[in-house]
């Protein structure tokens, strides 16, 4: 069970009386009648192939306050398309499945890129911008909940906790992050954002003084969950990234874009397992070393935008200070997962460690030498601004792909 405390400058709804999830469903569809709610779900096509994935649309069938789901589709042709329109067609809530690799948005996507309004990489930071671009044309809901398709432990009480915050009318709420207990098969897992992110945070404080950003991006329990919750007018101007920064992006335009008392995180699950990345130690365009970098260039593009100057000498101090800070946190784990009888391979701990304090040096050397990279994709303000019937184009893109290939 947790605890009450509160820390830092973001509000934490904890899991204090493991409230029965009926209960909570009863409540959201009660609050569905004056803020109707849709999920948006990111997904590749080989996770409708996978266990978690079939898993989650059995539990979603039971969710009753839910207007609409959007499955944003990666990596699927035709053949598989088709498979995944009938796969979900299960759900009983409106749905629909956005194939991204179809005909008709890959046109409506060229014609963004002509006028450098599209996302420049393929990934789920595209995926669910795309996404993000249907809840806005459908106009189905006013309080929306993202999640990843490979959480093997999902239960719809997951959904319930997370949507809550930015579905009660008495909430003043606009953007709720999930956090939960990295913990599965004996061994606490989350090496990013226990081993990168928190001491990465801790190491930039120490350097760069007091900053207020620093102080609310330390305020998140787990700062790289792909959970979140949303009311529908922060998708028209946040603008996320299309790479591995995406949960760092997102959290920085909430900072941008609102006063810390309408955003909270809340305690969504007691336990949480999903897909692994390989820690790819010897390649840094793959698995969590690549997911290192876009993290850490994401913090120290952020940081810039305040002002702050950068250079090799500073980034040289900010890895030295990272690791000294990181490999305390090795211990501090470990401990931790010896008194809850828990294994830490410490030798592994510290192998990671290393790898991520050499790739805050290559994430600072790729600031230094492409200081104008522009990595979020833009906001839909302002894609609606440059084609003004962009949202009613991708509406009848999707619908027409359902009904010319739902057989």
């Amino acid at each position: 069970m947790a605890d009450f405390y509160q820390n830092g400058v973001v509000t934490t709804l904890h899991n204090l009386s493991k409230r029965p999830t009926e209960e909570l469903e009863a409540e959201l569809l009660r609050f569905s009648q004056k803020r109707p709610m849709a999920l948006i779900l990111p997904s590749l096509y080989s996770e409708l192939e996978g266990e978690a994935l079939p898993h989650i649309v059995n539990e979603l069938t039971n969710v009753p306050y839910l207007s609409e789901i959007v499955i944003g589709l990666d990596r699927a042709d035709k053949a598989q398309y088709q498979h995944a329109l009938k796969f979900f067609n299960q759900l009983p809530q409106h749905h629909r499945v956005l194939w991204n690799d179809g005909p008709r948005l890959k046109a409506l996507d060229e014609e963004l890129t002509e006028l450098g309004l599209a996302p420049k990489e393929m990934g789920k930071g595209r995926n669910v911008w795309y996404c993000m671009g249907y809840i806005l044309a459908s106009n189905r809901a006013e309080s929306v909940a993202l999640h990843d398709c490979d959480i093997v432990t999902y239960n719809r009480d997951l959904l319930a906790r997370l949507i809550y915050p930015v579905a009660n009318p008495m909430f003043n709420y606009e953007f709720c992050k999930g956090y939960y207990a990295r913990v599965a098969d004996g061994k606490i897992n989350g090496r990013v954002s226990r081993l990168l992110v928190t001491p990465l945070l801790r190491a930039l404080k120490r350097t760069l003084g007091d900053v207020e950003y620093l102080e609310f991006m330390d305020s998140f329990r787990y700062p790289l969950a792909g959970e979140f919750s949303f009311r529908r007018d922060v998708l028209n101007d946040i603008r996320i990234p299309s790479d591995w920064g995406l949960e760092i992006g997102v959290l920085s335009e909430m900072h941008r874009n609102y006063s810390h008392n309408r955003l909270c995180q809340a305690d969504i699950a007691e336990t949480y397992d999903h897909k692994h990345q390989d820690l790819s130690l010897n390649n840094d365009q793959g698995g969590l070393s690549k997911m290192s970098i876009d993290i850490t260039k994401a913090v120290f593009r952020k940081l810039a935008t305040q002002g702050f100057t950068f250079n090799t000498e500073m980034f040289r101090t900010i890895k030295a200070t990272y690791y000294r800070i990181a490999l305390d946190f090795v211990e501090t784990y470990h401990n931790d997962a010896i008194m809850n009888g828990l294994n830490l391979d410490i030798h592994r701990e510290e192998k990671a460690v290393e790898m991520f304090a050499k790739n805050i040096m290559k994430a600072g050397q790729s600031f230094l030498e492409s200081p104008m990279e522009t990595p979020f994709i833009p906001s839909w303000n302002r894609v609606t601004s440059a084609v003004p019937d962009v949202l009613d184009r991708l509406l009848e893109a999707v619908e027409a792909d359902t009904s010319e290939l739902l057989e």
